[in-house]
């Protein structure tokens, strides 16, 4: 389980590392290399756009990878996604500015990012079976959390490396050329993620329904006939955990530097000390939900990011460096509660022949939702009034939408994981 569990953890922390690369660089330098002719909040509107534009591929991903995740087996799609998102990150990194290739430049982006997408459709989904088919029924939510913690790792090292970049060139050269730096360095994460993958087994799951001749011929097809409600509100009860986390680390960064006026290393270091915040979080919150039940975990985590809405503005709006602090400590354990038992609870949703589609369509719709969207709009709607309490009605209602669908359905903690076919795990009428 150790090495299953470290396998997952280091490969989503390069997609995710690769993923958040992108919004750090969306929120700091995107709009000045790629849409120079623009006004600033345009092309910051555009960056966060052709972030978004990940969201979508990351649907199609979870369909394509979920289809031959169901077929063929969790360990070959894993490496696959693995190398897709490095290549692509690569990619990005070599592009050439609007200066020197004009209109060329964006959508070689905005491809790339495409590809980004797609590969981590396939990834998320896969990780979090790796560990929690092989996982002891009795500490399935530890070890599907410990996959969530690859989420604050990558945005911490994104965030680390960009740090360390804007600290060792001037602007101008950031601009130029030293954004550029992070993207190149992700070739070595890849590689010690697809070394470890290597050396790991298929779930016990998959044998079994390899063993029973249970494959659906189409993966797809099959989980929405037997299970578009679980897919629908698992979609939905995510939500807020996109829309919180992309507040933190992608527009919060764009509030602090263009509404507040605080410089970009301290929004950098913020959300890097909210990062450990999490990453100590995650697990402890997964291992509760073992304890207690995933349901009321994360409906603790998704009321407190409601209650946290307005006052997570108000703090950043005094400018003190230690109440954004305190806005970022707070915001990050109720989305650790929220986050840390969802991979498991959505996992334990669907029965293994379509367990691997079930659960990544299901989250990266929650990303479609949240997650993709909330950049645009924060910006848009700062815009529009000039006040955050906006921004803050927008977190409030995803939160209240995600603890409604939450509450649809059934917490399965305590059933077979290993089991085929399809179960009812819908609080409504059929």
């Amino acid at each position: 389980m150790r090495k299953i569990a470290t396998a997952s953890v280091i490969g989503t922390t390069v997609e995710w590392y690769d993923l958040f690369l992108f919004g750090t660089a969306s929120a700091l330098v995107f709009n000045r290399v790629f849409f120079p002719d623009l006004p600033p909040e345009v092309g910051t509107i555009l960056s966060f756009l052709t972030f978004a534009a990940a969201y979508v591929a990351r649907t199609l991903g979870a369909v394509l990878f979920g289809h031959f995740g169901d077929r063929i087996g969790r360990k070959s799609m894993l490496l696959v996604s693995l190398l897709t998102m490095g290549a692509a990150t690569l990619g990005i990194g070599l592009i050439p500015d609007f200066n020197t290739i004009g209109l060329a430049a964006p959508f070689i982006l905005l491809t790339l990012r495409i590809i980004q997408g797609l590969a981590l459709g396939g990834e998320w989904g896969g990780a979090v079976l790796m560990t929690v088919e092989h996982a002891p029924a009795a500490k399935r939510g530890w070890y599907g959390s410990l996959v969530q913690v690859g989420v604050p790792i990558g945005t911490l090292l994104a965030n680390l490396a960009f740090l360390i970049v804007t600290a060792a060139v001037s602007e101008e050269a950031l601009v130029s050329w030293g954004w550029r730096i992070p993207f190149l360095a992700s070739v070595l994460l890849v590689a010690v993620g697809i070394y470890i993958r290597l050396n790991i087994e298929e779930t016990p799951s998959f044998h079994q329904v390899r063993e029973q001749g249970a494959k659906a011929k189409l993966p797809f097809v099959y989980l929405m006939r037997h299970y578009w409600k679980q897919v629908l509100l698992g979609g939905i009860a995510t939500l807020s955990t996109g829309s919180t986390f992309t507040l933190m680390v992608a527009s919060g960064v764009n509030y602090g530097t263009s509404a507040i006026g605080l410089t970009s290393n301290l929004m950098l270091w913020v959300v890097f000390a909210a990062c450990l915040i999490g990453f100590v979080c995650i697990p402890l919150f997964g291992r509760l939900s073992d304890r207690v039940g995933r349901k009321p975990v994360i409906a603790a985590g998704i009321i407190a990011e409601a209650l946290l809405a307005f006052p997570f503005f108000w703090l950043m709006n005094t400018g003190n460096v230690a109440a954004v602090l305190l806005a970022y400590a707070m915001m990050m354990v109720a989305f650790s509660a929220n986050y840390g038992p969802i991979a498991t609870f959505l996992a334990e949703l669907f029965g293994a022949k379509v367990r691997y589609s079930g659960l990544s369509v299901a989250y990266m719709l929650s990303g479609l939702l949240g997650s993709a969207i909330t950049p645009a709009i924060t910006v848009w709607l700062l815009n529009l009034t000039g006040q955050s309490d906006s921004i803050a009605w927008y977190i409030l209602g995803a939160s209240l939408l995600s603890l409604i669908a939450l509450f649809l359905l059934t917490d399965n903690r305590l059933r077979n994981i290993d089991r085929v076919g399809a179960t009812t795990s819908v609080e409504v009428p059929a």
